[in-house]
């Protein structure tokens, strides 16, 4: 969102026949989209490719070759199972920026597990501040941890660009939800 706001030319990749399930995340609605969906996607073109075909990873990879950055929201491993991953997309593309955001990080018991918001923000504290004082644990309006996350990688990938710029070497730059909330709620 905040790349395409600075003038990117953000292509989003999506699951065909589904797409992105934050379309249906609401009220409130505009037409059949929510209005959460269009405000964190504004600026961004989209298409659908099966990347768990052969002619869908060929399509990825051809996209990476011209492309500056690669953000991908995966569980850690499974890209590179399909041939998609860093080590991969590095050696095809060396420019590339490829950020990965997952919900744990790539080692430690949860790293397998996939990233909700909501579940990144119970177990990071920020339920347990939310709501009334001393009732129970409370749902932010928003995925703010979502929200958070999303700006760290920008920053990192800002600075991933400013580096390239002096190297002509791309980076993998590694967020993940639970750390975000974590650091957020320190004291």
């Amino acid at each position: 969102m905040l790349l395409g706001d600075l003038g990117a030319e953000v292509l989003k990749v999506e699951k065909p026949g589904q797409g992105d399930e934050t379309r249906r995340w609401g009220p409130p609605f505009r037409s059949s989209e929510s209005t959460y969906f269009l405000s964190v996607n504004r600026n961004k073109k989209s298409l659908t490719v099966d990347i768990k075909k052969p002619a869908g990873q060929q399509i990825v990879t051809e996209l990476a070759k011209k492309c500056d950055i690669l953000i991908e929201n995966y569980v850690p491993g499974k890209l590179h199972q399909m041939g998609l991953g860093y080590q991969e997309m590095q050696e095809i593309a060396p420019q590339l920026i490829y950020c990965s955001i997952s919900g744990y990080g790539t080692s430690g018991p949860y790293a397998q597990r996939a990233g909700y918001d909501v579940i990144a923000a119970a177990l990071g504290g920020l339920l347990h501040i939310t709501g009334p004082q001393d009732g129970e644990p409370c749902k932010v309006g928003v995925a703010m941890t979502d929200l958070a996350t999303g700006l760290y990688a920008h920053g990192a990938i800002m600075a991933a660009l400013l580096q390239r710029s002096k190297t002509g070497r791309g980076q993998h730059i590694d967020c993940n939800l639970l750390s975000t909330q974590v650091y957020l709620g320190r004291d």
